[in-house]
C-alpha cells in the first residue's frame, strides 16, 4: 500500500517539475518527494503489507 503511495506522490512530484508548479510554500516538488521516500521506507520496513514480521 505504501508502495502505491509512493508511486502516487513521485508522479505529482514529476508533474510538479515538469510544469513549473508550486501550491504555496508547503506543497513543492521537494516536499512530495520527501513524503515519496517516507512511504517507501514504510514500505520496505514492512508496514502496509498483508502481513507482518513482528507477529509470533
Amino acid at each position: 500500500m505504501f508502495a502505491l503511495i509512493a508511486a502516487v506522490l513521485f508522479l505529482l512530484s514529476l508533474v510538479f517539475a515538469l510544469a513549473d508548479l508550486a501550491v504555496g510554500g508547503v506543497l513543492t516538488v521537494t516536499t512530495l518527494e520527501i513524503a515519496g521516500l517516507l512511504c517507501v521506507a514504510l514500505h520496505l520496513m514492512g508496514l502496509g503489507a498483508g502481513w507482518s514480521a513482528f507477529k509470533r
